[in-house]
């Protein structure tokens, strides 16, 4: 098992990082998710006193840390704000996925002044579910691009009624892949905030655009 790099004694983002052996402490650094389901990541401008925890969407159809989409987030929330884009562990129709999300909150939690929570596609799933099941310990702020209005063993839309957090939900007017209708039409009448892009459920051409606006609903939200 990979140990986590990241040293919990350091008083600052960035010494932690040299203290555990790296000369540089703003470019990105590997993470072992604690845990015990070999869930690891790779964390992006660590020297922040902020961090979003990004979760990718589905393993099983190469769904991973590196997906494009999670990428053109952490770079847009750079270097205000870190980035800790992780891998699932082995795949457990979405139970242990969520386990994963919530593993990396609880670690984010120990490192950073304030935690938001990321998802695109099943990853919005997953982090829909993760934060529903925060139990008082929300995070902070709720992003979520192209949700699916139920995946896995739990319904996205139902998440939507116990997260306790600020949430934004961002669509493609174009996407045919899942069913987002359910979840934008909820989130609405909840007063969360919702934006919608004329793209397909990959953002073809507008992966940056969706990026701008989720930093900029973490940016005033953390």
């Amino acid at each position: 098992m990979a140990e986590n790099v990241a040293d919990p004694s350091g008083d600052e983002s960035g010494d932690r990082y040299r203290n555990a052996g790296y000369e540089d402490a703003d470019v990105s650094h590997p993470v072992h998710v604690p845990g015990g389901r070999e869930a690891v990541g790779t964390l992006d401008s660590p020297d922040a006193d902020r961090v979003v925890v990004a979760c990718p969407p589905h393993p099983q159809y190469g769904g991973s840390r590196s997906d494009q989409r999670l990428r053109a987030v952490s770079d847009a929330l750079a270097p205000e704000i870190a980035c800790l884009r992780f891998d699932y562990g082995e795949w457990d129709g979405g139970r242990g996925e969520r386990t994963d999300a919530e593993n990396a909150l609880a670690w984010a939690r120990t490192e950073f002044d304030a935690v938001g929570l990321f998802g695109y596609s099943f990853g919005a799933d997953v982090a829909l579910r993760a934060a529903a099941a925060a139990d008082g310990d929300a995070p902070a702020a709720l992003s979520v691009l192209a949700p699916p209005s139920e995946l896995s063993d739990g319904a996205a839309v139902e998440a939507l009624d116990t997260i306790d957090c600020p949430v934004q939900v961002v669509y493609g007017e174009r996407d045919e892949t899942v069913e987002w209708r359910p979840v934008v039409d909820r989130a609405r009448e909840l007063g969360h905030a919702v934006e919608s892009l004329p793209a397909d459920h990959h953002f073809v051409g507008q992966a940056d655009r969706a990026a701008e606006l989720v930093s900029q609903f973490f940016s005033e939200r953390l």
